[in-house]
């Protein structure tokens, strides 16, 4: 069941999972960086159809990412949020997410265009949001819902980068949590 024009696929109750809270994740950047350069140590290629023509976009994996997506699939209903087009980032989560961690994927179609950037509009997703978090390297993406996020750095290609082991706990916590807004606000207290 949609509510409402213009909901993203996301609201369905159907895909909701009851009790749990929902994380929305980016994907660039955040799970992985992709390239239309060759990379020589890339995780996997995909081909992208643009205009006609088939490009070969090489991905990184950020480290780490595989067991951090399996535990937050064990602790969250999981949802990729990202503004990208689907036709690349589809591929690149077929290949990443090969557990099928990612209830919901939404891409680009899905964010509101505000002030030149893409944001993602947590309130039309049809979950409660206080037990909604998103996890993105850009803050112009949830500026609709700062209070929502838990900030990550943007990640490129540094193969010694344990960002997400570190959020790892954050996320242990925070699944535990009754209401996102007052248990983030703590942990964000001096």
């Amino acid at each position: 069941m949609i509510k409402g024009p213009g909901t993203p696929p996301a609201a369905r109750t159907d895909r909701a999972r009851p009790g749990k809270i929902c994380v929305v994740i980016d994907l660039d950047e955040t799970l992985v960086h992709s390239s239309f350069k060759p990379i020589s140590n890339a995780d996997f290629i995909v081909p992208v159809e643009i205009e006609g023509t088939t490009h070969q976009v090489y991905v990184l994996k950020r480290p780490h990412v595989d067991v951090f997506l399996q535990r937050m699939g064990e602790l969250f209903e999981c949802v990729l949020f990202t503004a990208s087009l689907a036709k690349y980032a589809d591929p690149v989560t077929d290949q990443l997410d090969q557990r099928g961690v990612f209830r919901t994927r939404l891409f680009r179609e899905s964010c509101v265009f505000h002030q030149g950037c893409y944001v993602k509009d947590l309130s039309r997703l049809g979950r409660q949001l206080s037990k909604t978090l998103i996890l993105d390297n850009s803050p112009a993406s949830y500026i609709f819902h700062p209070e929502n996020a838990v900030p990550v750095v943007s990640w490129f290609d540094d193969l010694k980068d344990a960002e997400l082991l570190n959020l790892l706990p954050v996320f242990e916590e925070l699944s535990r949590a009754e209401d996102v807004y007052s248990r983030l606000g703590q942990m964000r207290a001096p």
